[in-house]
């Protein structure tokens, strides 16, 4: 059986295009970073991840398109609210495009059941969560009719997202 590769190693041999397609209202918010903003500590996020940061900028320097998606209900949660803060410091800032859509502008997409990396439009990294937004587990397919379905996804919330920086959090 072959090694399943890590994270870092899939957006390191990225060639092209790197999509990143989030549907969730929280993650993680036992994350110590969202702990501190809701604190009201101040945050410089690319020094917080700045692994995430230098995997990043590293991908973009080297010319691969790095996009997120985001579908978010509003008015919107305090952990979006959190990650709209950090998004300026931490994505646009290592390169990646970042667009914004309401959940009620996403109705009649159809849409995989779970968040996805998509890498060079061909392999596919599944990201679980509990009911809590927690991690539970990843799961990696090469299935062409998985990343199909998935670059159709993420390219129709594309199309109808706002740019972050024209995107209004109320």
């Amino acid at each position: 059986m072959t090694r399943t590769p890590t994270f870092e190693e899939l957006f390191r041999d990225c060639q092209r295009t790197a999509v990143h397609l989030e549907m969730r209202d929280a993650y993680m918010k036992s994350d110590p970073a969202f702990i501190d903003w809701k604190a009201g500590q101040d945050l410089d996020p690319a020094e917080r991840w700045a692994d995430w940061h230098t995997l990043v900028t590293a991908a973009t320097s080297r010319g691969v398109e790095v996009r997120r998606a985001r579908i978010v209900s509003t008015p919107v949660s305090e952990y979006i609210r959190f990650e709209y803060d950090v998004t300026d410091g931490l994505n646009l800032a290592a390169g990646e495009d970042v667009r914004w859509l309401s959940r009620r502008s996403a109705t009649d997409l159809a849409l995989p059941g779970n968040d996805f990396w998509l890498f060079d439009s061909s392999l596919v990294l599944v990201n679980h969560f509990d009911g809590d937004g927690e991690n539970m587990e990843v799961e990696l397919t090469d299935a062409p009719e998985v990343a199909k379905l998935c670059e159709s996804a993420f390219e129709a919330v594309w199309q109808r997202a706002t740019p972050h920086a024209q995107f209004a959090l109320a």
